[in-house]
Formats: structure tokens, sequence, C-alpha cells
């Protein structure tokens, strides 16, 4: 298949919402608020299963819990769907400008091997729970056997990543109440005492409590250590989810998709908050979790997120779609629906390309207010503001920087996360009104592209106005 034979090619950029970007914009800040309590190492002990220090009064614990049921493994996943949902608009973008499939694929994987790196150097110089490297290892997987499939087999597989990881839950759950039920105290106590090396707390101070250079290894090594089970079971769900949005053109065409976004975000929300009010009432005090098993609730609170990393994607998308103010769209077909997409007949490359985009977009009835420019520049240079977190985060908690993280306790941690993210937002409203790409990603333009991008934009350079992050 030639780029012109691509379904939807159209010769020029077709216009896009700002939602995709709108919705990166606003995952940095949950990004922020849930990275903070990683660098809090003054305390050796975490609770629960959560990454949180014992709360320091009434306030912290109302933030604990606040941020177990709506953030805690819920924001890591909203990354991972919008990952997955960009890889669809990169390799789309690139075949409207003229590339072969092949040779996108190609850049698809040197992408993702330039992201393992960037990875590699953020863990190991500022942050160690990095998440580059994790969706870097999970894509170059998942493109190399699902990308170009049916989107019935990856409907399928995601059913079944779905349903291991409700049995992985219940399992943890069974697990964790057999043990505190039938397991002698004495067992217990030599339980408990095994895996205190294990405790978040713990590592946090060899990342943030040692000499810089040593802490370099420190973090280097737990990074490595965690990095294959996150790729596989954490980050390949929210991805496959991604790849069928964005086939689909939910986020770019949210006014084709109303009623599905919708539905997505009341259904993931309640889901994931329902699934992660079993450990906030933990926190809480209400009842307590097996000291030897902290992570019994670990599988639902995972699970469950995805479902609310995806409700949160959708809530984004109608938000954007309604400060766009655009009526119902119209498909290829003529229709004002976008129906089924049955790609049984086509080859790889059409079916990773997706639906062909909308024949007639409606115009927009507002424009483009401060705040959604805003976001939307944040969200388009996403790679460089999630690394401006940690290099500020990093020296301002370490005990090698101003040492923050050995005295503050969750609220005010919260406060600060929270602050640097509105930092970025005039940065990159600053960097939107010039044209600016962020740093980090002309950085990986250049690692993943090389010569082969500056032609395809020098034959079509009406195209490269479609984003500024692909």
């Amino acid at each position: 298949m030639t780029s012109s034979d691509a379904p939807g090619h159209l010769p020029s950029a077709p216009a896009r919402s700002l939602a995709p970007d709108v919705a990166r914009g606003l995952m940095l800040a949950l990004i922020a608020i849930a990275n903070v309590s990683w660098y809090l190492w003054g305390a050796s002990t975490s609770v629960g299963g959560t990454p949180h220090i014992p709360a320091n009064g009434p306030l912290d614990t109302v933030a604990q819990v606040v941020m177990t049921i709506a953030v805690d493994h819920r924001a890591m996943p909203l990354f991972a769907f919008l990952f997955g949902y960009g890889m669809v608009q990169f390799y789309r973008s690139r075949i409207d400008r003229g590339l072969e499939p092949v040779a996108v694929r190609r850049m698809l994987r040197r992408r993702h091997w330039a992201m393992l790196l960037l990875g590699a150097l953020h863990a190991a110089l500022l942050f160690f729970g990095d998440i580059l490297g994790v969706y870097a290892v999970s894509a170059l997987v998942l493109v190399w056997w699902f990308f170009g499939r049916r989107t019935r087999t990856l409907q399928i597989w995601a059913i079944v990543i779905s349903a291991l990881m409700l049995l992985f839950a219940l399992f943890s759950i069974a697990s964790g109440l057999a043990m505190a039920l039938f397991v002698p105290e004495e067992a217990l106590a030599e339980i408990e005492a095994a895996s205190a090396g294990s405790d978040l707390g713990f590592t946090r101070g060899l990342a943030y409590d040692t000499p810089y250079l040593v802490s370099i290894l420190y973090r280097l090594g737990m990074w490595a250590f965690a990095l294959p089970a996150a790729a596989i079971l954490g980050a390949a769900l929210p991805i496959l989810l991604g790849w069928l949005a964005g086939r689909r053109r939910i986020l770019d065409e949210p006014w084709r998709h109303v009623d599905l976004l919708r539905r997505t975000a009341v259904i993931g929300i309640a889901i994931g908050w329902l699934g992660g009010l079993p450990e906030a009432l933990a926190i809480t005090g209400i009842y307590d979790l097996p000291a030897a098993a902290p992570w019994m609730l670990t599988g639902l609170t995972s699970l469950t997120g995805v479902a609310c990393g995806v409700g949160y994607a959708a809530l984004f998308g109608l938000i954007a779609a309604r400060w766009e103010g655009r009526g119902p769209g119209t498909t290829a077909d003529g229709s004002d629906t976008p129906g089924r997409f049955d790609d049984a007949a086509l080859t790889a490359a059409e079916r990773s390309y997706g639906v062909p985009a909308a024949a007639l977009v409606p115009e927009r009835t507002r424009e483009a207010g401060l705040l959604e420019r805003t976001l939307a520049a944040v969200g388009q240079r996403s790679l460089t503001f999630y690394l401006f977190q940690s290099l500020l985060l990093a020296p301002l908690m370490a005990s090698w920087g101003l040492g923050l993280g050995g005295v503050l306790s969750t609220a005010p941690a919260l406060a600060i996360a929270f602050a640097v993210w509105l930092l970025s937002l005039p940065i990159a409203a600053w960097m939107g009104a010039r044209g600016m790409r962020g740093p980090a990603e002309r950085l990986l333009r250049r690692m993943t592209y090389g010569p082969i991008d500056a032609q395809t934009r020098a034959l079509r350079p009406e195209a490269t106005r479609t984003s500024t992050s692909a």
C-alpha cells in the first residue's frame, strides 16, 4: 500500500480538535501530584499499599483519601492511554505526509528505543518512578505483535488482559484475607520483617537521602528492576485501548462521539473511584490491612485505575469539545454517526491508519480561549513538561538539594507539585505563541527521524501544522 492509498488520505492536513492536547495538558497536573509522594523520604514506612507516608494531621488524611480514590493508579493509565492514542496519531500523520508504512513502523521502533534511553537517563538522574521507559518497552512489544492486527483482535486481547488483571485482583484479596485469618501471628511477623526492605519508604531513602552520585545507581537499579513487570502488566491494556480510540479518532473528532465519551466518562470514573474506596477507607483507619499483606488491594486499584484513566480521557475530550462549540460532524459517507469500524478486509497498514477523517468538519462556534490554548500548549509539549516536573521536584525534595522531602507531609508536598504544574502553563503558552517545540520533543525528533522527516516536511509543509507534539 502506498501512502496515497491510505484510507482518509487527504492532500492537506484536516482541521483537528485540540482535545488530545488539552487532555495531555490536564493529565500532567495529575501526574505531578501522583509522583510527588515518591520524593517524601523522611518517613521510613508507607500507608498500606499506597505511596503515601503516615499522615500528619487531618489535612494530610483528607489529601491522601482524595489521592487514593481519584489519582493514585489512575494518572498513569491515563498517560498510557494517551500515549497509545498518540502512537496512532503519529502513524497517521506520517502516512499523510507521504511516507511508506514500512518506514513509519521503523520510525516508531526508533522512537521507542529513544524513549527507553531517555527514560533510563531520567530515572538515573532524577526520578526512579520514570514511566517513559515503561511505555517504551511496552510499545516495542505491542507494536511488534499487534499494531497492524484487526480491531477485533485488539478488542479480544484487551478483554483477555482485563480478565487476567481481574483474576489477579481477586487472588490478591483472597490471599490477604487468608493470611490474616489463618496464618499464625509469629509467621506473619516474620513475613512482615522480611518484606520491610521492599517498602517504598525504604526505597525512597535510597533514591533521595544518599549522596547524589550514589543515588544515581540506586535509582537506575530500582527503575530497571520494576521495568519489565510494569511494561507488560501495567501499561499494555491502556495502550491497546488508546490504539482502539485512536483508530476511530475519538479525541481528534470528539463531536462525532459525544454519547460514547459521556458513557465512558461516567462509567469509567465511577468504577475507578469505587475501586479506590477500599484502600482509602484503610487509610482513614476504619479498618486495617494485614501488616504482612499491604499489597492485597493493589490489583483492585490497578484494574479500576485503568477504567478511571480512560474515563478521565473521555471527560477531558468532552471539556475540549464543549470549549470548541462544534456541532455534530459528518463522516466520509455523509452520515453524522461514525458507525462500526470493520477492518477485516483491510491491509495491516490500513488498519493501523484507522477510520477516514470526517468529510465535513463543523466550524468552531467559539474562539479558542486562553485556558484552552494554554492547556493545549502544555499537552503538545507533554514530554518536555513531564521532565520539567522532575527537574524541579528532585532538587527541591532530595537531601542533595533543599531536602524538603525529609520534612514535608502529604498536603504541602501536593501543593508544591501542583505549583510546579501551574508554573509550566505560562512557559508553554509563551512557547506556543512563538511556535516553538519543546526541547525534549526536538531531541526525540532528532533521535528518531533524522533527515527523513526534514525531507518530508520540505515536501509537505502544510501537513506539519497538525500537531507540534508529534
